[in-house]
């Protein structure tokens, strides 16, 4: 599968008005063109940003799919309340998945209002070639052990970007794990020392809260 890793920069105060519109307006239209929304979130040390996942069985069916919906009604009607809440939407990371994919779950009805109570962790890891080899053979069985498995892995996607409309960030080589907490308090870090000498910048952690909608809860 291929991913995209999200994440807006919103005007002060209007992540709320995004987050409504896009539950109400966006998420069966996207996926009505053949992607999924996989998880829409309030980053939890973040309060004017909006990261979200959506995700495409290939690079094909993903150029299809945002021409389809860019073009299409929806978005046409939208669009303008959308942008007017956004500073920036060119925090993209063009990924795919590595080993196993994300949980499915049934998304709720539109309206929904209760967020479920559960916690994300996304760690990226700025990265040589191979990190995912050395990630599933020393990392992850660490990982399980202390209870904190990653529940999916996903790593940078080279394929050039053919649909330029829509920028990603390019010039990096990433490996982002997630992994899922009941709660936020039962959120922690493991520590890790042997991937000091395999990373190539410092990591980066998001603690990301599912909104009321989210596929992932």
């Amino acid at each position: 599968m291929i991913y995209e890793l999200r994440r807006y920069t919103l005007r002060p105060g209007q992540r709320d008005t995004l987050i409504t519109l896009f539950e109400r307006e966006f998420v069966e239209a996207q996926e009505a063109t053949g992607m999924r929304i996989t998880g829409t979130f309030r980053d939890h040390g973040a309060p004017d940003t909006f990261p979200w996942l959506r995700a495409f069985p290939d690079m094909r069916t993903r150029r299809e799919s945002l021409d389809a919906f860019y073009t299409g009604p929806v978005w046409l009607a939208n669009r303008d309340a959308a942008n007017a809440t956004l500073i920036d939407s060119d925090d993209v990371l063009l990924l795919h998945s590595v080993g196993s994919e994300f949980p499915v779950w049934d998304r709720p009805p539109v309206g929904a209002g209760e967020p479920p109570a559960s916690l994300y962790a996304a760690t990226i890891y700025h990265v040589e070639d191979g990190f995912s080899a050395f990630f599933a053979r020393e990392v992850a069985p660490v990982l399980a052990e202390a209870g904190v498995p990653p529940v999916a892995c996903l790593e940078t996607e080279h394929s050039p970007n053919d649909f330029p409309r829509l920028p990603v960030r390019t010039g990096e080589n990433v490996f982002v794990w997630f992994a899922r907490f009941d709660t936020p308090e039962e959120a922690r870090e493991v520590d890790l020392p042997t991937l000091e000498s395999r990373l190539t910048a410092a990591p980066e952690r998001l603690l990301l809260r599912p909104t009321a909608r989210s596929s992932l809860r």
